[in-house]
């Protein structure tokens, strides 16, 4: 069975709904799914999944959350097939800082696939393109196999 973990940084609770959207999309394809928040005790090894999702929100003017950031630290190596999303406000920064955490982690994981970037909460039209985001990432994912 096909295995993801999903690990996330969450204040708001907004990047946490992302979360528990891409878990239930993926658990609805039968992918076995763990999700994590970050800082919330042990680390499961990414090596136990077949890939890795995390979600991150954007803090402080285009910043990494130090909790993401010791998060990546803690994993030890880069894990293949890697793929990220991120909440944030575009009111803080407009559209040049917006969700630059996720771009700067897919950036770092050297993922091929184009991070989620969700304007504060998936709610409304954003859900769907969580939904859609997620459907591609298992494509993707299965394309990498062939």
């Amino acid at each position: 069975m096909v295995s993801f973990l999903i690990a996330y940084a969450s204040w708001s609770g907004n990047t946490q709904e992302v979360a528990s959207l891409v878990e239930q999309t993926l658990s609805e394809k039968n992918v076995e799914t763990v999700v994590y928040r970050i800082g919330g005790g042990p680390i499961p090894d990414p090596r136990r999944f077949d890939a890795m999702i995390i979600g991150t929100f954007t803090w402080d003017k285009g910043a990494t959350p130090d909790e993401v950031k010791d998060f990546v630290a803690d994993v030890g190596y880069k894990p293949e097939n890697v793929y990220v999303f991120g909440t944030g406000d575009t009111q803080f920064g407009g559209d040049t800082l917006f969700c630059q955490a996720a771009s700067k982690l897919a950036k770092f994981y050297n993922s091929t696939f184009e991070p989620l970037k969700i304007e504060q909460s998936p709610r409304g039209t954003q859900q769907q393109s969580v939904i859609d985001w997620t459907k591609g990432v298992l494509n993707h994912w299965k394309h990498l196999l062939v």
